[in-house]
């Protein structure tokens, strides 16, 4: 395949191509080599980004009406657990009937019969060994279906549709795909938080895997926010809980006993969580989380990673002041390089409360600026402190998870 390049930054990192894309390319192959015996040894494939790719033909297998083939997953600079896997499309094809019992044959070509058997094409997706089944509401797929997205689907469908068409076939075509690896896989994935159980999804919008992708993260969010939609209907609840990594998880659990099931990850993406909590109609929304992050937000920070913004001493210092500090405890918290170390000269100017109790004022402020209909509630902590301060109402949005 030829490498596609992304820049960023200074860097160009190579692109990859998704599970959705090696699924089609393998489905297309399969078809090929049904109709003419032969597996081609690469199979080009237009991707929805509008990026075509040529991608090798593995291990073609043919008996009868069944056909399989498979196409390697590269994920390029990607950090992806599934660079390497095989991923593979089994085709059986069955062959449409006349109005007298007898098939049509593949180069059966009398216009006018041929006619009543035009677009008489269906395909039949579903996932084997490895991809993963969803078991909960809210996902894209619903209960009971192979975890294979929409987007790999329609790809699906239209490769082994081009082929047919070519070929005159009418008929129908059950595909499987499968991922040998991916039930191991998908362990070191969301999945089984997800409800999706047995292997990994077959997924990708775009077609291409780019490095580092933050579109995936942030549709991760999304998909377990609509996961716990679906679980509050079932709870009769409006609410849910969110941390922006494991340290929250963690203190959640430890502090409130709270199941820690019950908290969607974040990660950095603190603007996108609330623009999808109010999507989705979450009425209340509980945000616990470690001062790092958090102190951020406070300054009206919505994407937390450090490469967009940082300002924690700065906003820290700034608190402090408003809390009653003098301009030596500013400068001291300004030459700090954490977090905690700032925390504990607040500790030892006895201003640590009153700094807090500004702080999370201004993140709720923040919050609230961000959100349309969702109310938020707040609790931030730290390693070594313990809890730092929460909102007005973070008790009682707590308490919801202890029922």
């Amino acid at each position: 395949m030829e490498e596609i390049y992304l820049k960023k930054g200074n860097k160009e990192l190579a692109c990859g191509y998704t599970t959705g894309t090696c699924a089609a390319a393998a489905a297309q192959a399969a078809a090929v080599m049904y109709f003419t015996g032969c597996a081609p040894e690469s199979v080009s494939i237009m991707t929805p980004k509008g990026i075509r790719l040529t991608l090798e033909v593995l291990e073609p297998f043919c008996r009868e009406d069944y056909v399989s083939c498979a196409i390697r997953k590269e994920s390029g600079d990607d950090p992806d657990i599934t660079n390497g896997v095989l991923v593979y499309a089994g085709l059986t094809f069955g062959h449409a009937k006349s109005e007298n019992g007898a098939d049509v044959d593949n180069g059966w070509n009398d216009g006018l019969e041929l006619q009543n058997f035009k677009n008489k094409i269906t395909i039949d997706i579903d996932g084997g060994r490895g991809v993963g089944r969803v078991t909960k509401a809210g996902l894209e797929q619903p209960v009971g279906a192979a975890a294979i997205n929409s987007v790999p689907r329609r790809m699906i469908t239209d490769e082994i549709m081009r082929v047919c068409e070519a070929n005159d076939f009418v008929g129908h075509v059950k595909v499987v795909i499968s991922i040998p690896e991916g039930e191991a896989l998908a362990q070191k994935t969301f999945n089984p938080r997800l409800g999706i159980e047995g292997g990994i999804s077959v997924l990708g919008t775009s077609g291409i895997v780019e490095p580092m992708s933050e579109r995936a993260l942030i549709e991760t969010i999304r998909v377990e926010l609509s996961v716990k939609r679906e679980e509050n209907k079932r709870l009769g609840r409006d609410i849910v809980l969110a941390v922006p990594g494991n340290y929250g998880r963690n203190f959640i659990s430890e502090r409130y006993g709270i199941d820690i099931e019950d908290a969607v990850k974040c990660s950095n993406y603190i603007g996108e969580l609330v623009d999808f909590a109010n999507e989705l109609g979450f009425k209340r929304l509980l945000l616990a989380g470690h001062i790092g992050k958090l102190v951020k937000v406070s300054g009206g920070i919505m994407n937390t990673h450090s490469s967009n913004a940082d300002a924690r001493l700065e906003l820290l210092a700034a608190h402090a002041l408003m809390a009653g500090a003098d301009a030596k405890i500013g400068r001291r918290l300004l030459a700090c390089v954490t977090t905690e170390e700032a925390l504990e000269i607040l500790r030892e100017g006895g201003l640590l409360q009153e700094t807090m109790d500004v702080m999370v004022r201004k993140i709720k402020y923040y919050l609230d600026r961000r959100s349309d209909m969702t109310q938020i509630e707040v609790i931030v902590f730290s390693n070594e402190f313990g809890e730092l301060a929460k909102s007005d109402g973070a008790d009682d949005f707590a308490r919801e998870f202890c029922k």
